[in-house]
């Protein structure tokens, strides 16, 4: 029968809607011959229950909501890979979307009402006041990397400051001196965390700063290499606040004829699949999204079980070394192998 509905199903197995229902959705208190005769009338007509009306009288949706500042970009597949990977493994589906900004990230969390279990949310550039108020008081919502928000949700937080302050004593290590920080944008927690860690590092050291601003974006870091090819006395090292910029600066220096990490070293921020493919291998903090990701999951399960959640978990980037701002030794060689 096309398009079989729950009233067929009654009717064919000469029991009430109410049996039917409670039947299929394996409810203790219906007898197993009887159960499984409904089953095979279901079976027979093609039945498939309508999954809106099921979690209306389930009362879930089986679904968690997963708002990220962008969609784009191996960043966010890495979060999305680990999300969906722990998502699957317990049955959950996702309901995707992009923040758009404040207006378009509150007007999405209006929308997730109703449809999902829970949220996970990343949203470093958002007005934290804003996202208190529109956040759904009954949802179970992680967040990641977010502006710093009352402590009664669940929270992962990067430590970029100790991260960023890691990096730079990994370049002067390697003598460098005229280390130039590229940023992300203006009024992004992890860029300016990343700013403030790049500054305490070069103060300590008693050597000059200078942050250009970007976007995360592989082209900024394009023209920010060539801003520094034009200048006299040029830096000896780039420290990009992620891999995409800094991944789009070696290339433009390869481009111009310049040796890496001879001429200028580059290290990156994020440990992105492709930082280890590229030529040289690029130096960077390794942040581990996809297991942020999947842990989330795991912290929204446990509260939709009955489990309650305040922990804010901070995240402490490892740094990996390698042929972008050093040349190859054993070490080097070998976190390429194992990474």
């Amino acid at each position: 029968m096309a398009h079989a509905t729950i009233r067929d199903v009654a009717r064919a197995a000469n029991v009430s809607i109410a049996t039917v229902s409670r039947a299929l959705n394996g409810h203790g208190n219906v007898r197993a011959n009887l159960r499984e005769h409904v089953q095979s009338v279901a079976t027979a007509l093609g039945y498939v229950p309508h999954t809106g009306a099921r979690s209306l009288s389930l009362a879930r949706t089986n679904a968690i909501g997963v708002m990220l500042p962008d969609l784009h970009g191996e960043f966010y597949s890495e979060a999305l890979r680990g999300i969906d990977a722990e998502a699957s493994a317990r049955g959950l589906q996702l309901l995707l979307s992009n923040m758009h900004g404040d207006q378009r990230g509150t007007e999405m969390l209006r929308f997730m009402r109703g449809r999902v279990d829970a949220l996970i949310i990343m949203a470093p550039d958002t007005d934290p006041e804003r996202l208190l108020a529109y956040l759904p008081a009954s949802l179970p919502t992680v967040l990641i990397s977010c502006p710093n928000v009352a402590a009664d949700h669940p929270q992962f937080r990067i430590d970029n400051v100790a991260a960023a302050d890691a990096m730079v004593e990994h370049l002067v290590a390697s003598g460098r001196r005229r280390i130039v920080h590229l940023s992300g944008p203006p009024g992004n927690r992890d860029a300016e965390e990343r700013i403030c860690g790049y500054r305490a590092a070069m103060a300590r050291h008693s050597l000059e700063c200078r942050v250009l601003i970007g976007d995360f974006e592989e082209e900024t870091g394009t023209a920010a290499a060539q801003e520094l090819l034009a200048e006299p006395g040029r830096a000896d090292a780039l420290f990009a606040a992620n891999d995409m910029m800094a991944i789009g600066a070696l290339v433009a220096f390869q481009r111009a004829g310049l040796s890496i990490p001879g001429d200028i070293a580059v290290a990156g921020f994020d440990d992105i699949p492709l930082a280890r493919f590229v030529t040289p291998a690029l130096t960077t903090m390794r942040v581990g999204i996809a297991e942020i990701g999947a842990e989330a999951v795991s912290r929204a399960a446990a509260i939709l079980g009955g489990g309650s959640d305040t922990e804010i978990r901070w995240v402490a980037p490892q740094i990996r070394a390698r042929a972008s701002t050093i040349r190859d030794t054993p070490d080097t060689l070998s976190d390429r192998r194992s990474n």
